[in-house]
């Protein structure tokens, strides 16, 4: 497997709970799901928008996400999930606009129309930096070597030494140790550049 398809293939794994802009999300009301049933949510083909793996990685993404395992994302949901992932000063104010993002709290099936609205017409390029932007908070298209490894290597679908030494190889740090994770965006979806061989 070329190493910008394992890349990819360890962001799908992840199953990252982030949308587009980088938040997460929770349950819908019960005046949501009434709603929905009653067909203003749009919500009823929510299923046939994806295919069934892509359903199961987002159900194990929501399921991650909840980790009260009560059916709907809250706050505290956010601040413990987002602790395990070694973001441990998340302001209030910050998850508050993470949960606003919906009318109310998300059960599952909500969970997956927001993602399909979001998903819906974005650029698989535009999409795979934002998930590398959730990563540099600075927003300088860059994120350190040391970083990029002890994710790969310690998360979801689990790079070998051999990938790594692949993927350095493919793309170099610069001599300050940072990767241009938009340059590996670009491969991933537009191609390897042509090479003499």
């Amino acid at each position: 497997m070329k190493i910008t398809g394992k890349i990819l293939t360890h962001f799908q794994s992840c199953s990252s709970p982030v949308d587009k802009e980088g938040y997460l999300y929770k349950k819908a009301p019960k005046k949501a799901k009434k709603r929905q049933q009653q067909g203003e949510g749009g919500s009823s083909n929510v299923f046939s928008m994806f295919e069934q793996s892509q359903i199961q990685e987002y159900k194990e993404a929501f399921t991650i996400i909840d980790q009260n395992r009560d059916g709907i994302i809250s706050k505290d949901d956010l601040r413990d999930v987002l602790a395990t992932m070694g973001q441990l000063n998340v302001k209030n104010e910050e998850l508050e606009a993470m949960v606003k993002e919906a009318s109310g709290p998300i059960n599952f099936t909500v969970f997956l129309t927001m993602f399909g609205e979001k998903l819906k017409g974005a650029d698989p390029e535009d999409a795979i930096v934002s998930a590398f932007k959730v990563l540099d908070p600075e927003a300088t298209g860059f994120i350190k070597k040391e970083f990029i490894e002890e994710l790969l290597t310690t998360q979801c679908d689990r790079f070998t030494a051999e990938e790594m030494t692949n993927l350095w190889a493919a793309f170099p740090p610069d001599v300050a140790g940072n990767i241009d994770y938009k340059q590996i965006c670009y491969v991933i979806t537009h191609g390897e550049e042509k090479e003499d061989e």
